[in-house]
């Protein structure tokens, strides 16, 4: 070991240029790949609380909103009622109905705007009775949607999916793009691990040709190299685990959460975890580009 620990030093000092910019890319890399490791749980935990909640709110047809389904200037009819609550509670994907009056809808409306100017917008008669469905799988709602989409008295169908799926669509190529771009940079990461190992051993061809010579076992030759690497992409770790620390601390913790209090953010669990990752990406990075440049050079 203590040849390992003074072949390595002496590389490190050798290659001190080479070994700080491998240092840097293994940084900003690995910080973008932590990033879109939180970026995912993040989306996860968004859309496990926000489609728990989903709810398709069935509106009936009024005399002043009609549709396809709706007689000309005229309420849904009681039978029709009747009917379409039949349907939704047949239907295997509704685990519970709620029934909302027009004149419960106006109440609901006045108390959530109560401070808003928004609260004199609409009168009682321009509000809609409304059936509410809880669905058994939240992500599992077209059946119901094509059943009563066109029964009578269907004025329209509410479905949050329509809103929540195009914005989770582009937070999840948001995340996607985000790993993308560090696999790239953590590539040449590691193409420049393999160069700085293929000229260190290129450099000290001779030495290593004469361990050979004399018996010298492959570890104990590929120790410093190893090492060297190894210690490059764990500074980069390190730094990138700083990095996503210092980030969720200050953007999620500090200011996120306080503004949106009402959302579920990634804490200290789902850093660690993009934190493990990191690390390990970085060890895997700093072994296998040095065993393939070194291999060559193990043979007499």
């Amino acid at each position: 070991m203590r040849h390992a620990f003074s072949e390595t030093w002496s590389g490190l000092r050798r290659n001190l240029v080479i070994t700080l910019s491998v240092v840097v890319t293994m940084w900003v890399s690995l910080s973008l790949f932590g990033a879109g490791l939180i970026a995912a749980q993040q989306v996860n935990l968004l859309k496990g609380e926000w489609y728990d909640k989903i709810e398709v709110t069935v509106y009936l047809c009024t005399a002043k909103l009609g549709g396809p389904n709706c007689d000309q200037n005229q309420d849904a009819t009681q039978e029709q009622k009747d009917q379409l609550q039949a349907a939704i509670e047949s239907n295997p994907e509704v685990e519970k109905v709620y029934y909302q009056t027009k004149d419960q809808a106006y109440t609901e409306f006045q108390t959530t705007f109560k401070d808003s100017p928004v609260k004199d917008s609409l009168t009682l008669d321009e509000m809609q009775d409304s059936f509410r469905v809880k669905l058994v799988d939240p992500r599992q709602y077209q059946g119901l949607v094509s059943q009563i989409q066109t029964m009578p008295g269907v004025q329209k169908i509410q479905d949050l999916h329509e809103i929540l799926d195009p914005i989770f669509k582009w937070l999840s190529a948001l995340q996607w793009g985000t790993i993308a771009l560090s696999v790239l940079l953590l590539l040449a990461a590691a193409l420049q691990i393999g160069t700085t190992i293929r000229m260190a051993t290129f450099t000290r061809g001779r030495e290593i040709g004469i361990m050979r010579l004399v018996g010298a076992s492959n570890v104990y030759i590929m120790g410093p190299f190893l090492l060297e690497s190894l210690i490059a992409a764990l500074i980069g770790a390190v730094l990138a685990a700083g990095t996503l620390v210092f980030g969720v601390w200050f953007v999620i913790m500090r200011n996120a959460q306080r503004s949106l209090e009402t959302i579920q953010w990634v804490g200290w669990r789902e850093t660690g975890l993009a934190v493990s990752g990191t690390v390990i990406v970085a060890i895997v990075l700093s072994v296998i580009p040095t065993l393939i440049s070194a291999r060559r050079y193990l043979r007499v």
